[in-house]
């Protein structure tokens, strides 16, 4: 065995509401930034419609990233990369943008 870092998995959520939703321009948007969450190790993307409220969406991420890296978040939340990334789904989208971060218990 190494000296590997450990590193621990989160499910980040990102809401937001989009009246004339273009599925596809939001799935385009989620594969380009592929590179961006890859940066933190393991990543799974998913995009989800409300099923009763169409214009309501949910982005869920799943990422494994070093354990030192976890805790050191706000470094990551003032990374220009992630900030770019921000400002993309900010400009798609009229209304707020709620981002969560979930650990598993």
């Amino acid at each position: 065995m190494g000296d590997e870092e450990p590193k621990v998995w989160r499910t980040l959520h990102l809401k937001f509401t989009l009246p004339r939703a273009d599925t596809e321009q939001l799935l385009s948007m989620m594969r380009a930034a592929v590179p961006f969450y890859q940066l933190f190790g393991n990543a799974r993307f998913r995009l989800l419609r409300n099923a009763d409220d169409p214009t309501k969406f949910i982005q869920v991420i799943e990422y494994e990233t070093p354990e030192s890296f976890e805790l050191n978040r706000q470094s990551m939340a003032s990374d220009a990369r992630f900030q770019t990334y921000l400002q993309m789904w900010r400009a798609m989208l009229p209304g707020a943008l709620e981002v969560d971060v979930y650990q598993e218990v």
